[in-house]
Formats: structure tokens, sequence, C-alpha cells
């Protein structure tokens, strides 16, 4: 009799332990006779990758399993889909995402063309637009899906769909495998919260250091804040002033108190975020009051400058290109756009670090909430692909220690959901090549014409 309680104790593992078969199960891509989206969509609800019969060619059985075992093995939710040359785009991406229902990051290689498309909350749309101009130059399939993987994966949020690889069965799962894995949970539970409470205190003096590094960045900030108040020259009671401008002044005013008490109650490196995000909006109200008060049209709620937020809301956006890395479209200051329309370098705001002076994407992991704070609403991913610091927000360590990730600038990720056909159709319209900004593959048409 003392086996049965041992049995039902045993049976609370069930849950571990399916993720633990979810893990090692290889959901290989089925190609169909009938490759309609219906098809392809049912295919992709129990696998990552999906390669039409006729494209098999182009992108062969193992290249496809291994690319849906990396997928499955970061558990995000991209779907990669291989089409021949000639097959109809009207409304592909939008017509799939429908039938597939579930949110996530679409990319699709047609013939020796490529493109995708993601629900907002899974990707920012420049974001994807970047990430496929990335590898639009590379004419291997097996080359482009691979690089186009790796750095969607990196960069992407949401969890797998609960689908993949849910026709896998535990039923010959023996009472013997069923002990051993328990035993491993309950040891490795156990080893986990003794490594927690030894490393606890050098966790903690690891954020203080970085907090006090980010410190001083962060003065500078509320510093130059203060100087453009001083300089400012604006009274209440002068004569002009009305009661929207004496209200632009006043949240300015409020925007840098709240900064100074922020960064002054701050205790970890993603408490900077508020301090940031208060000197983003008193910079907003600042430039509403200065076009009032000169008579021009108030200006359009825009991010700051990707260069140097303290260089105030940005004006326009601009191609800018990272060493080493792919162009990208940036939030950019009217100096800063004449600068690289003139062939110039723009004026980066760079920090103190261990191997000398940086630009901030460049100098550690505590500037990801510093950045946040300016560049919110899911647009940092975008802005970060392929820097040092973006590349270290999509890890996992990067969220335990200074929060969520991505998600935290723009409200979390819901992506692996099944949401059927709710969803936003901009995220998924254009022309095939046109929405995701993967070049220009020409024609008109529905989806639809890119082809």
């Amino acid at each position: 009799m003392k086996a049965v309680p041992r049995i039902r104790s045993l049976l609370t593992l069930l849950p571990a332990l399916a993720l633990v078969l979810l893990t090692v199960a290889l959901a290989a891509p089925r190609a169909a006779a009938d490759t309609g989206v219906t098809t392809i969509s049912e295919a992709l609800r129990k696998s990552p990758v999906f390669v039409d019969p006729a494209a098999s060619a182009q992108f062969s059985r193992g290249d496809a399993d291994a690319l849906a075992k990396k997928i499955e093995d970061h558990g995000k939710p991209l779907f990669v889909v291989v089409l021949p040359a000639g097959y109809p785009t009207a409304n592909l991406f939008t017509n799939l995402r429908t039938a597939t229902g579930v949110t996530g990051l679409y990319a699709i290689r047609l013939g020796d063309r490529f493109d995708a498309r993601a629900d907002a909350s899974v990707l920012p749309r420049t974001a994807v637009r970047n990430l496929v101009t990335s590898v639009q130059g590379e004419q291997n399939t097996k080359t482009q899906l691979t690089d186009f993987t790796d750095r969607a994966l990196a960069h992407m949020g949401g969890s797998a769909p609960a689908s993949w690889g849910s026709s896998s069965s535990s039923g010959g799962i023996s009472p013997t495998a069923l002990i051993a894995v328990g035993a491993v949970l309950v040891a490795g539970g156990a080893g986990a919260y003794t490594l927690v409470r030894r490393n606890r205190r050098r966790h903690e003096e690891e954020q203080r250091a970085a907090l006090e590094r980010l410190r001083v960045v962060v003065d500078e900030d509320i510093t130059a804040f203060g100087e453009e108040l001083d300089r400012l020259d604006f009274h209440p009671a002068e004569p002009g002033a009305d009661d929207a401008m004496r209200a632009d002044y006043e949240r300015a005013l409020d925007a840098y108190e709240q900064a100074k008490s922020a960064m002054a109650a701050a205790h970890r490196p993603e408490d900077v975020r508020a301090v940031t995000q208060a000197l983003e909006d008193g910079r907003f109200s600042l430039a509403q009051l200065a076009a009032r008060r000169e008579g021009r049209p108030l200006p359009e709620r825009r991010p700051p400058c990707f260069f140097d937020p303290r260089h105030g809301p940005s004006v326009a956006d601009a191609t800018w290109t990272p060493p080493g890395g792919a162009p990208r479209e940036v939030p950019v200051c009217a100096a800063d756009a004449t600068r690289l329309a003139d062939g110039r370098d723009p004026v980066v705001r760079e920090v103190d670090t261990d191997d000398g002076r940086r630009p901030y994407w460049d100098a550690g992991p505590a500037y990801g909430p510093w950045a946040g704070g300016y560049f919110g609403g899911g647009l940092l991913p975008g802005l970060l692909i392929g820097t040092a610091l973006g590349g270290l927000m999509a890890t996992p360590s990067y969220a335990a220690d200074y929060g969520a990730g991505y998600g935290d600038f723009g409200g979390g990720y819901d992506g692996g959901d099944v949401s059927g056909s709710d969803f936003d159709p901009g995220d998924f319209g254009g022309g095939f090549g046109d929405g995701g900004g993967g070049g220009d593959f020409g024609g008109g048409g529905d989806f639809g014409g890119g082809f």
C-alpha cells in the first residue's frame, strides 16, 4: 500500500515530464501533396518549418529538421515556410496568419525571394524590416533562413505554441522512468536553491556596482535637462504667455523633479527606466512650448535622437549602419540628420567602460533600462539589432538581472497565443517584399502583389 502514495506523488511530476519530453521531441516538417494555405497552416501548428514538396530541392528535409529543432529549442513562435517561385502571393501572409491562428513571426522563402511579417506583440514592424533587410542579399536558401532565424530568435518575444509536438504520447512511460525523472527534478531543485543562496550576495554586489556606473550617465542627463530649463528664459507671466504654454512649462518642471526623485530612490539598474522616461517626457514638453512661442505647428510625438537622447526629440528617421552591422532606420535629430546626409558621422553618446569610451549600445547590459526609458513602446528591438546591447537584452540572464528584456519597454509579448483571426491585419499587410522591408520585388496587387 505504500506504493500508492508514491505513485500519486509522482503524478504531480507529469507536467514537468511533459515539458522534458517536448524538448527532446522533434516534430519534422511535413510535406503534403496539397500545399494550400490550409495545409501549410496545419503543418505549422505541429512544427515551425514547412517545405513545399516542389521546393524540396531548395531546402532539404535534414536542413528543415535542423532548423525546426533550433526554433523549438529556443521556444519562440517563429514560423518558416519554403515555397516554389510560382506560388501565388495575393494576401499570402494575412491568409496564412489567419489560418494558423497563432501570434508569431512568419517568414517565407518563395523561390529566390524572402520576406516576413509578425504580430506587433512579438516583434515591432521596424525590427521585422531590419531583420529582413539584413539577409536580403543572401541567395542560398539554407544560409538565408539560418541567418534570419538566428537573428530573429535573439530579438523576438513570445513563446512557442503549445501545439508543437502535441502529437507525441507519454502513454508508454514506465514507472521507473517517472521515478528517475522525479529524482532528477528534486535533486535539481535542491541544487538550484543552494546555488541561489550562495550567489545572492555576489549578485546584489554586481547590481550595486552596475547602478553606480550607470548613475554617472543618468546624472549627466538630469543635469543637461536642468541646463535646458535654465536657458529657456520663459516666465509664466510674460506677455504673450497663455495657459497652454504654462501647462507645457509646468510639465517640463514636473518631469525634472520626477527624474531627480526617481534617481534618488533607485536601488537597481532597472529603476533608472523611470528616470529617462521622465526626461523624455520633459523634453517633449519643452519642444511643444518652443513651437507655441514661435507660432509653429505643434511637433509630432517622436522618440528622442537615437545617437544621443540629450539631443531632444527626433525629427525624422534616417538609415544608419553600425560597424559590422546591417542598415536600419533610426530616429535622428535635425543636426544628426544633416550629418548623415553629408556622409559624416553622427554625434554619438559615449560612456565610460573598462575598455575606454564606447557608444552606449556597446557599453554593457545595465544600459538596457536606461535606453528603454527613452525608446519605449517596442521601438528598441529594431534599433539595437546586431549591437552588443541588443544581443544581451535577448538573453534569459539579462531578463533575470535587468528585467524581462524588451517586453518591459512595450507592454510585454504574447507570442505563441492562439488568437485565430483576431489580429491586426496591418501587421501582415503590404505586398510581398514591401511591408516587411525586405527589398522591392515590384508589382502591385492585393497583399498583395509583390510578385
